[in-house]
């Protein structure tokens, strides 16, 4: 009995430190207080199931996106509605306190990117793409890409230790063609966590369902009961899979299921940082099909 004992307490001390090596650090970092969400929710709801760890990140606190509030008070807000998000995912979320509509890619605010991706310690940073409608958006992307060699350099940031090996960085899907369109390397059914990420997303109820419906003129749209709220949010939200992703999807998948995929989450991976060959891509996106 001992003996069974022993036994049984080494085997579940070595699965233990097995999962904990085996655990990828994943930070997806957006402009602001809902991009994260929107771009790669339910792929992080995939990658919180599996055990590993996902940080949001937005590089400024959203106090300029509303038609009635603004400043503290709306910045206040909205990282209250980030924090609820990221319980709604299953991931932590961090929002820097840089002003809404005025990021530019300088030293500081790259230092301080670079040393959140060396302390999350990340496998796989995400990031918009630098064409793109928003100047906050493209600056971003830009500071992204500036940090993607330098997580690794000793005397850049020294106060923080360097990352051993840097990063896959990723670019989420968007819509914009010039100076190239968006690639689909990689691709993620979330048709099952659709709902957990509109669940997600509602969260932020100051951008979509009175900010983002004022600017389109649709304020008068949005349904007062929560219920009827999610549907419509569902609705808006719901992505289309290009002939691009839908390929990229029967490669991951195989060609039954890809061609079954609903709802997908695409990535296009980075010329800075590291470059995954397909079997790391399985290894650093495991919900992808085998």
């Amino acid at each position: 009995m001992k003996n069974f004992i022993l036994i049984l307490f080494l085997f579940v001390f070595s699965f233990s430190l097995f999962s904990q090596d085996d655990v990828l650090n994943i930070v997806v970092i957006g402009a602001h207080p809902d991009d994260a969400d929107v771009t790669t929710g339910g792929t992080a709801i995939k990658f919180a199931k599996l055990g590993h760890k996902v940080l949001f990140v937005s590089v400024t606190n959203g106090d300029a996106g509303h038609y009635a509030e603004g400043g503290g008070a709306l910045a206040k807000r909205r990282r209250n509605e980030a924090i609820e998000a990221g319980k709604r995912y299953g991931v932590s979320y961090h929002v820097m306190d840089n002003h809404d509509g005025e990021v530019m890619p300088d030293l500081n605010v790259r230092l301080d990117i670079i040393r959140l991706i060396r302390k999350w310690n990340a496998d796989v940073v995400i990031s918009h793409r630098s064409n793109d409608y928003h100047p906050d958006h493209r600056n971003t992307a830009i500071l992204i890409q500036d940090a993607a060699f330098l997580v690794i350099v000793p005397n850049i940031a020294p106060d923080t230790p360097p990352l051993k090996k840097n990063p896959v960085f990723l670019f989420t899907q968007d819509r914009f063609q010039k100076p190239y369109p968006f690639r689909p390397d990689i691709t993620v059914d979330i048709s099952d966590v659709y709902e957990q990420k509109i669940y997600g997303v509602a969260a932020h109820e100051s951008q979509f369902f009175e900010w983002l419906p004022w600017l389109a003129g649709r304020l008068d749209e949005v349904p007062k009961e929560e219920k009827a709220q999610l549907e419509w949010l569902g609705k808006q939200w719901k992505r289309e899979i290009t002939p691009e992703i839908r390929t990229a999807l029967v490669k991951w998948y195989g060609e039954e299921k890809g061609k079954k995929v609903t709802l997908a989450e695409a990535f296009e991976i980075s010329e800075y940082g590291r470059k995954p060959d397909d079997d790391e891509i399985r290894k650093l996106f495991p919900m992808l099909g085998k």
